[in-house]
């Protein structure tokens, strides 16, 4: 008998409020000044980026109050883009719920 496929995640917007996934914990490493991402049997070291929005995932803040906040430091990025492709794969990944 085949496998049923995952169900589908409903897509990314501005309303979405990410947070992570009860098993994956978010931790500043002072010896490598990374974030890192600490998972079952698994770490990611993140980079600077990556460490700033994911501490922003709280599950109350919104993915446009994400985008706000980044505005700030980051004013010409593309973030309306990047960010929520960012949350996109890394719930992909099963980091985000």
């Amino acid at each position: 008998m085949p496998a049923e496929p995952a169900p589908a995640m409903a897509a990314v917007t501005g309303d979405t409020r990410p947070a992570l996934a009860r098993s994956v914990l978010l931790r500043y490493d002072r010896v490598r000044e990374a974030e890192l991402l600490l998972m079952p049997e698994r770490a990611v070291l993140l980079s600077p980026e990556a460490g700033r929005i994911l501490r922003l995932c709280d599950g109350r803040r919104t993915v446009a109050g994400i985008i706000a906040a980044l505005a700030a430091d980051h004013p010409d990025a593309p973030l309306d883009r990047d960010v929520p492709e960012f949350i996109d794969r890394v719930r992909a990944e099963g980091w985000l719920q």
